[in-house]
């Protein structure tokens, strides 16, 4: 009995340490496996037998191989690595979306500032066609980079929605493989021990997931897990498995896509990528719904306002075969806007830029959504920074915001809503508008003259027309060095006009026509100044272009400075996308540092347990050469 025993424990201790090597070995071979979790055996004795003289010791059964993990740890490491993602994916993108916008000769700047330095040659030489052609040929050079730069906006947007596409391929993908690894995992539990590659791959899979859009799993009493996209809305439920895709947001606007979930044949339900949290494709649509946007927004922003503004100003010349000069560039029509899907109402809403006095200087880089909380009540939203504005359409179906005019027409209802974009495609639909030098209107239709007998140091600094027709001819006439009276002024005695060098003086009458003089100096009493239609051919309006450098047209900034501003607010995307990348990616690596001490190989314990089974395998190993002899000594006493 005893050396059956001892063959036993001997044969049970064998077979132990054999599978705890084998465990060892396993270890060693997926140091380097993504998603492996380090596994152990676990040994317990056999309860002893009881004697007489008390309990004998049975051996050791090995009752299962678990695997080192932490829920916690995990779900902690996998949301810090989809975050992580996010980030890195739109600053990858933002720095692509920054080269666009070069600087230097070649940048939009430049071309700007050569066209406006262009005109100085016409306004020292009126008619030399030279100089108009210089013009015309910055002219042509601005509105090639602004399609050019446009060109290459819409060239990101398709590698990002092709990207978008390819990415939710792969999410199903791995939605179908996590659903059958639950069909697995569930049939495996049904043997009592846990199936611990399989959990393992099911884990790498939801990793996997993770980078590519975040999650939310719930673990069932069946031993599947449901996977959730955006906290709620089901991606796989057990064995079944949803689908993603890109779709077109409520407005069909080109321009911004959404990720559509569907489960069982359900329509897609839209996700807002605001609430998507990480992921590599919560990333690429949060730069194409914002920070492309808003790009094609700022570069449009520019050259419907230098567009708008240099044609304004050559409507106020005469060219050189003494027409009001046509416009310089060809700038289209603001879109029509994007009705949603959900809309009852018979509405439509139509926008355009402000005129009298003009809307450029008040425009901001911005789509706009309208909200009809009934007919007449007007809820509009401007996109780039979230402010709303409330109207009533009572009294007018205008409404005046931000340098636009809306305009709505027959019948709202309540919960109707619009998205306007009023910039979309002006930079990529940008020409010049004539070839001909001739065509340039850079004489002034309002002249100045100081009357030669004047005896103070007055001096005309610029005269700008206002409005056409230029209106009759008006005379000051200074009573004293600060006052002079206005022949226009009808009223007797007429009134007395205070003055100061450098101070803008406006006129306009009746019919609308007005220009603003501007005098430098010191006048004596009786100076006199004349106001006239002009009729020679000057370069007062190549003048008054130059001058648009200094205008204010961006957020209260001048001209010249719009594509400083431009790439100083792509730069600082660039530069927070940066930063917020650093941080979330060392976040993800020190959560992964403590996931892997938990779950992870390490191959110096690993040598140590192995020295351990190896001689506790060679010590059964011995013990059972014991009782081999012993059964043999007992088997040859007995024959005897």
């Amino acid at each position: 009995m005893i050396q059956h025993g001892i063959l036993n424990i001997s044969a049970s201790a064998l077979t132990a340490n054999q599978a705890a090597l084998q465990t060892v070995g396993n270890n060693i071979a997926n140091v380097n496996t993504p998603g492996y979790s380090r596994q152990s055996v676990v040994l317990q004795n056999i309860p002893g037998q009881f004697t007489g003289g008390g309990y004998y010791g049975k051996g050791v059964n090995l009752v299962a191989i678990t695997r080192s993990y932490s829920d916690f740890l995990t779900k902690q490491a996998t949301l810090a690595q989809s975050v992580a993602v996010a980030d890195k994916t739109r600053e990858n993108n933002l720095i692509t979306l920054e080269a666009s916008f070069q600087g230097g000769p070649n940048g939009l700047g430049a071309a700007v500032g050569n066209l406006l330095n262009a005109f100085s040659d016409i306004a020292n030489a009126p008619n030399d066609l030279t100089a108009r052609s210089v013009v015309l040929t910055r002219a042509d050079e601005l509105a090639a980079r602004f399609r050019s730069t446009a060109s290459q906006l819409n060239d990101i947007q398709v590698g990002t929605v092709s990207q978008l596409k390819a990415n939710t391929n792969v999410i199903n993908q791995l939605a179908q493989q996590i659903a059958q690894s639950n069909d697995q995992i569930t049939y495996a539990l049904g043997s009592g021990q846990s199936p611990n590659d399989l959990l393992d791959r099911r884990d790498q899979m939801i990793r996997d997931l993770n980078r590519l859009v975040q999650t939310t799993s719930v673990p069932n009493s069946d031993g599947s897990v449901s996977v959730f996209l955006a906290g709620s809305q089901p991606l796989v439920l057990g064995e079944t498995a949803g689908t993603v895709t890109i779709e077109n947001d409520p407005f069909n606007n080109p321009n911004i896509r959404k990720l559509g979930v569907s489960f069982g044949g359900s329509e897609p339900q839209l996700l807002d990528e605001q609430v998507m949290g990480g992921g590599e494709v919560s990333g690429l649509l949060r730069f194409q719904n914002r920070d492309l946007v808003d790009a094609r927004n700022l570069l449009s922003r520019m050259s419907l306002a230098i567009g708008t503004k240099i044609n304004d100003q050559q409507a106020l010349g005469f060219d050189l075969n003494g027409q009001i000069g046509q416009a310089m560039f060809k700038l289209p029509d603001m879109p029509a806007s994007f009705a949603s899907k959900l809309n009852t109402g018979s509405a439509k809403v139509s926008v355009a830029l402000q005129t009298q006095p003009s809307g450029v200087s008040d425009l901001v880089a911005s789509d706009y959504e309208l909200l009809f909380t009934s007919a007449k009540d007007l809820t509009i939203t401007r996109v780039s920074d979230g402010k709303t504005f409330a109207f009533n359409l009572n009294t007018s179906s205008e409404v005046k915001i931000d340098g636009l005019t809306i305009n709505v027409t027959d019948t709202a209802n309540t919960g109707d809503r619009f998205l306007l974009k009023p910039l979309d495609g002006v930079a990529d639909s940008m020409f010049v508008g004539f070839s001909s030098p001739r065509g340039l209107a850079m004489s002034s239709p309002v002249g100045a003259t100081a009357q030669a007998s004047n005896q103070g140091t007055l001096a005309i600094d610029k005269v700008v027309t206002r409005s056409l027709p230029a209106p009759p001819a008006v005379t000051l006439t200074f009573t004293s060095p600060g006052q002079y009276i206005r022949s226009d002024d009808t009223n007797m005695p007429p009134a007395f006009h205070s003055y100061a060098p450098g101070q803008v003086i406006e006129f306009s009458d009746p019919a609308g026509s007005g220009w603003s003089l501007t005098l430098q100096g010191s006048p004596m009493m009786g100076d006199v100044i004349v106001v006239r239609p002009n009729t020679s051919s000057d370069g007062g309006n190549a003048q008054n272009m130059l001058d648009l450098r200094d205008s204010v047209t961006f957020d209260g900034g001048p001209m010249i400075d719009g594509y400083a501003s431009l790439i100083a607010n792509i730069g600082t995307r660039v530069q927070s996308a940066q930063s917020a990348a650093t941080v979330s990616e060392n976040i993800a690596v020190n959560l992964e540092k403590d996931r892997t001490a938990v779950a992870g190989v390490n191959l110096d314990e690993e040598a140590a347990k192995m020295l351990q089974y190896q001689q506790a395998y060679q010590a059964s190993g011995k013990m059972l050469q014991v009782a081999q002899t012993l059964f043999d000594t007992l088997i040859q006493s007995v024959t005897r």
